[in-house]
């Protein structure tokens, strides 16, 4: 008696092309997600080739009207600002605004830290900003205090000081800084209370236009409250005590 049964039947191999050709498909919502990445870093990288261009340009030309002037502008039917280079504003006014608002501003690379940890034990209840901080706001962002503002600010700072020499960024400074509502700028803020061009500006002229920093909205120039007599007094005082001692070696003609 001859033995029966069936032997196994072989499986047939699949090939890896096959196989390949049966992997589940990526989810929808995953090729999305890398196309939006994918963009976003795209857009990242124009901004910042963007930046890189506005910076290098603004160390030779005026940087247009900043967000707030823009905004300011609209609101107001029109600002009062006049683009000066610094040989036509008053040695006085320069080192009186870096007294006024940053008398460090020639020793450090955009962050006064002695300041800032200053401010800290004191409660935030002052500020901190730089004169090189104050620029990057007014030229590239908007006014207040939100965080981001502060994120993108402590970002640029580094970068523009960098690109810009002490002495340019402080013309730009003097050039963007509103002197009172919708006055812009050193030429400005000179006729506009004075009658005179910004490079005949007084040592006491100037250090009340310092003085009206950084409220002038809220500060008179032409009609100085006893508070802000005494702060143009202390102003001009500093600002021959950083003539003496070399802090406006940086941006000294």
């Amino acid at each position: 008696m001859s033995k029966t049964g069936s032997r196994p039947r072989k499986t047939a191999r699949k090939s890896p092309a096959r196989r390949a050709s049966r992997a589940p498909a990526p989810a929808r919502g995953d090729g999305l997600l890398r196309r939006a990445w994918r963009w976003g870093l795209r857009g990242l990288a124009g901004v910042l080739v963007l930046l890189a261009a506005a910076l290098v340009a603004f160390r030779f030309v005026a940087p247009p009207q900043g967000i707030y002037m823009r905004m300011e502008a609209a609101r107001l039917d029109g600002i009062d600002r006049q683009w000066v280079a610094m040989p036509a504003i008053s040695p006085h006014l320069a080192r009186a605004v870096v007294a006024a608002e940053d008398a460090n501003f020639c020793r450090h690379w955009g962050f006064d830290m002695g300041a800032i940890r200053a401010a800290i034990e004191d409660g935030a209840s002052r500020g901190a900003s730089t004169i090189s901080q104050q620029t990057v706001k007014n030229v590239f962002l908007w006014q207040g205090r939100s965080w981001p503002r502060k994120a993108l600010e402590a970002a640029i700072t580094p970068l523009a000081e960098a690109a810009w020499p002490k002495r340019r960024m402080l013309e730009i400074y003097l050039n963007v800084a509103e002197f009172d509502t919708g006055v812009f700028g050193a030429e400005a803020a000179a006729q506009h209370h004075f009658g005179v061009p910004a490079a005949k500006l007084t040592p006491a002229q100037s250090a009340l236009l310092a003085a009206a920093l950084p409220a002038p909205q809220k500060r008179s120039v032409v009609r100085p409250s006893a508070w802000m007599q005494r702060r143009a007094a202390a102003i001009r005082a500093g600002a021959a005590t950083i003539a003496a001692d070399g802090r406006d070696a940086c941006f000294r003609s």
